[in-house]
């Protein structure tokens, strides 16, 4: 599968919502300082996804997309002195997926088909990752910097990533102006379709001819990622708030996924039962430049409603144009009790090396059949509950539950892949 499905679509799809809590502490000098942080807080948070479709990129854009993942992070956030703060992410995602399973599809049963997942043991798979933050604030509160690290592995990848960022607070705390900036530097372990691999032979493939891939393993396994983002947010009124954001990523390395097939149309088709063999794997330019910038719209309608807007443009150098905007609407019940009903709309155009299955010639310097850099349309919708405790009236050990949020979200896709996720988090804190 694609490293977007192996982090959950980046759809992942991930839906996690952190609470910031801020308080006031009596100095011993009888002064009073506003702490970056009253207490520590804990945020438990679980999610289950689960897809499926008909163009998995592993197997040349046919065949099943189906994967589930479930992921479990906790995440704490602890007041060093009155100015700083670590915040520590620690996760591990355990997914089942036919993408993976697929890249040997003859390791888990006698008939082969792209439309079935493999039930070998390479249809499974743990990601793990660790995220820590170190944050300082200024005796006013109008300077914020930080710095970050972030680790994760995987069966076939490793990243490693560094950053920081800088917040200003102008005009009484009306006006912010964070600069941040990231580096990730990842390998690969590539692992290839299985009928690619040195020394593979099975006497049950059939077609004209002899079967014979242009195939080439990748010299190069790294893959750099940086980015810089500035975001300007102002309080524009008692019940308007808005923000700006623009990012700017390069990437270079081994941008194409080693296991995604491709499959020619000026070439002979070989089989092993329903499965076709690999002409050979997407080939990617190894660099590529991305330019997302948008902006949020909060209004605060009245004690019950706030609407919350974003929109979101996207270029990059592979011919990737898209459009991103969203409405959520908080509602609140009660004084615990906030329903979240939400809307996502997205469309994109496709890549310029995108080519559908079999439409792509052996003669072109970069192909990919993988649907995620196609041309489509999708929508989102949701609903989440939030119960809120203010006073932390539950306790467990000697944290006070502040916070239960539950969300349920369905996504579907132009190009026919449909998915669920279901999160849920919890924010305590201490005494």
């Amino acid at each position: 599968m694609t490293q977007l499905s192996r982090s959950v679509k980046s759809v992942s799809v991930v839906l996690f919502f952190f609470m910031a809590f801020i308080g006031w502490s009596q100095q011993g000098d009888t002064s009073y300082k506003r702490r970056a942080l009253e207490t520590s807080e804990v945020d438990l948070l679980f999610s289950y996804y689960n897809q499926d479709g008909q163009n998995a990129a592993v197997t040349g854009g046919e065949g099943t997309e189906e994967l589930t993942d479930a992921t479990s992070s906790i995440v704490l956030r602890m007041p060093m002195n009155e100015d700083d703060i670590l915040t520590v992410d620690v996760g591990l995602s355990a997914y089942t997926s036919a993408s993976s399973s697929n890249v040997n599809p003859l390791d888990g049963g006698l008939n082969v088909t792209p439309f079935d997942a493999s039930s070998g043991e390479s249809r499974k798979d743990l990601l793990a990752y660790i995220n820590p933050t170190y944050q300082h604030s200024s005796d006013d509160r109008n300077t914020i910097w930080s710095a970050n690290a972030y680790f994760s592995s995987e069966y076939d990848y490793f990243s490693i990533g560094f950053g920081g960022s800088f917040t200003k607070l102008f005009n009484e705390k009306n006006t912010e102006i964070t600069l941040s900036g990231r580096v990730f530097l990842d390998k690969w372990n590539s692992q290839y379709p299985i009928e690619l691999r040195e020394g593979f032979f099975d006497d049950r493939i059939t077609g004209n001819g002899t079967y014979n891939p242009i195939f080439t393993e990748f010299d190069n396994e790294n893959r750099n990622s940086y980015s810089l983002s500035l975001s300007f947010s102002q309080i524009l009124s008692q019940k308007l708030q808005g923000a700006l954001f623009m990012d700017v990523v390069s990437q270079n390395g081994l941008l194409s996924t080693p296991f995604q097939r491709v499959y020619f149309s000026d070439f002979e088709d070989f089989f092993i039962d329903g499965f076709q063999l690999a002409d050979n794997v997407e080939q990617l330019p190894d660099t590529r430049f991305k330019i997302p910038v948008g902006g949020r719209l909060n209004y605060y309608l009245n004690d019950l409603v706030i609407l919350r807007s974003y929109y979101r443009f996207y270029w990059d150098d592979w011919g990737v144009s898209s459009h991103t905007a969203s409405l959520e609407a908080p509602f609140k019940l009660t004084d615990k009790f906030t329903l979240y009903p939400t809307y996502r709309y997205y469309t994109q155009t496709a890549a310029d090396y995108f080519y559908p299955k079999e439409q792509a010639l052996s003669t072109y310097g970069f192909y990919t059949s993988d649907y995620d850099l196609s041309q489509y349309d999708a929508h989102q919708y949701g609903i989440g509950v939030q119960y809120k405790d203010i006073f932390t009236s539950a306790r467990v050990l000697n944290f006070g539950l502040k916070t239960i949020n539950l969300r349920f979200s369905q996504y579907d896709r132009s190009d026919g892949l449909n998915a669920f996720i279901v999160t849920l988090g919890t924010t305590f804190v201490g005494n």
